[in-house]
């Protein structure tokens, strides 16, 4: 009986396991890995994304696939994102091209140690989306390193260009977005916050 009861009192004890689950999603980086492989974790990235980046929200943006090096993201079509004429309005084919290269920038980039901040935006329309569209960025090890992790080794900062190319269900590309960002490791950053 007194077994039992050390028993008893040595589980009681015991540190409870933390929930792995709950662990998975306050840590964006392993978020975002499981993303690519549960639609479950999908939902969760896209619903947290939805709350921390309160100015996307009316977009409705979501993302439709992410990989180890390319994003695809959805641009819908609905009437907040639709100009006069009811085709896609620029602004959220401009919005949409940021989203995308900054959240694979992001998944690159630990937010701890580098600052994100645009720079600069070009785009280019070439067709009027009429339909559920997607913004598409790709990039590689070799390009994180050659345009972002060398040059900040002998530079306070780096701008790096992010094409991204928005098409429509059909396939009709409608945009390309330049988006410039400046990318700066926080302990060269002059303006805390």
């Amino acid at each position: 009986m007194i077994k039992k009861i050390n028993n008893s009192i040595r589980v009681l004890q015991a540190k409870p396991k933390p929930n792995t689950m709950l662990a998975n999603l306050a840590n964006p980086t392993v978020l975002l890995k499981k993303a690519q492989t549960s639609a479950m974790y999908l939902r969760f990235l896209n619903w947290g994304l939805y709350r921390l980046i309160p100015f996307n929200a009316p977009h409705g943006f979501e993302i439709a696939e992410i990989r180890d090096w390319e994003v695809k993201i959805v641009l819908p079509f609905m009437r907040k994102n639709l100009n006069h004429i009811n085709g896609i309005h620029a602004c959220a084919l401009a919005t949409v091209s940021e989203f995308t290269s900054g959240l694979m920038l992001i998944s690159k980039l630990p937010s701890s140690q580098y600052r994100l901040i645009l720079q600069r935006l070009e785009m280019e329309y070439h067709y009027q989306g009429k339909m559920r569209s997607y913004g598409t960025f790709k990039i590689s090890q070799e390009w994180l390193n050659q345009n972002i992790l060398v040059p900040l080794q002998s530079q306070d900062a780096v701008v790096v260009p992010c094409e991204v190319h928005v098409h429509d269900r059909k396939g009709n590309h409608l945009s390309t977005g330049k988006v410039f960002w400046q990318i700066k490791e926080w302990s060269k950053v002059k303006t805390k916050v």
